[in-house]
């Protein structure tokens, strides 16, 4: 039997081809006719493995966020859950700075996307062994999602022209140099992920450490009356509170009923 002359349409090879054009040309760029034209192939083929293009672009942004490293996040790793969120935080970014025009799909969460899925699992997960409380775990991979697709959704620096006479200091006195921002994009957005990063760890750090049984927070939390609340079984709460997550790390069922 002879070969055929093209390849055989695989979803594999739509994905890839359709990453592609979004990182070359924008999302826009992207539709079933354009991306036919691309795979040398009719548009209905598609059809065969996509029924939309949305899910065609779900599965893009699912092969991106299967790039973040979530090693750290494995029970056997000896990193400290602050050192795991900014390793992860700084692996995340970096998939992303690679695709960026993909980002505003991933911004809106992981929907039904496997990889998405794991990557929101695997944070969950680690928070809850470290003695976050479920909900509270569930706020800090929602805050370091929006930190982290923030960050990547467009450079600072760019947003300024590199026109020294569009910052007339009558109008804008502080901004003297900023048509030097562009020239320096790298560093300057660079330097802001690291500077938010590092600030956002240390913010939750001061909340795990409030919560601690020696501290006068964590006192007055286990001295409250009535039944626990996310608060009060937070970090470092006593074994009670810490066997009700369970290993699974939910309460009550499920994340979404803790938050």
């Amino acid at each position: 039997m002879a070969r055929p002359r093209k390849p055989l349409l695989s979803r594999d090879r739509i994905v890839e081809t359709a990453g592609a054009l979004v990182d070359a040309e924008g999302l826009g760029a992207l539709s079933t006719r354009r991306l036919a034209s691309e795979l040398g192939v009719s548009g209905p083929s598609l059809y065969n493995h996509f029924r939309t293009k949305d899910e065609i672009l779900d599965a893009v942004a699912d092969a991106v966020s299967a790039k973040i490293d979530l090693s750290m996040f494995a029970e056997n790793d000896g990193r400290d859950w602050q050192t795991a969120l900014h390793d992860w935080a700084v692996s995340y970014r970096a998939a992303l700075a690679d695709h960026p025009h993909i980002v505003p799909v991933l911004a809106q969460g992981p929907g039904r996307r496997p990889a998405g899925l794991r990557v929101a699992d695997a944070v969950f997960g680690a928070m809850v062994r470290a003695g976050w409380a479920p909900a509270q775990a569930t706020s800090i991979g929602a805050l370091m999602r929006y930190f982290v697709t923030g960050s990547a959704l467009g450079s600072f620096a760019r947003g300024f022209v590199d026109d020294e006479t569009a910052y007339d200091p009558a109008d804008y006195p502080h901004l003297g140099q900023a048509h030097r921002l562009a020239e320096h994009r790298q560093k300057v957005d660079e330097g802001a992920f690291t500077t938010g990063l590092r600030a956002l760890l240390d913010g939750l750090r001061l909340q795990y450490e409030a919560s601690a049984p020696g501290s006068a927070a964590g006192a007055a939390a286990r001295t409250a009356p009535g039944p626990s609340a996310g608060p009060a079984a937070g970090p470092s709460a006593g074994p009670a509170a810490r066997s009700a997550v369970g290993s699974s790390g939910r309460r009550d069922g499920s994340a979404a009923a803790e938050a």
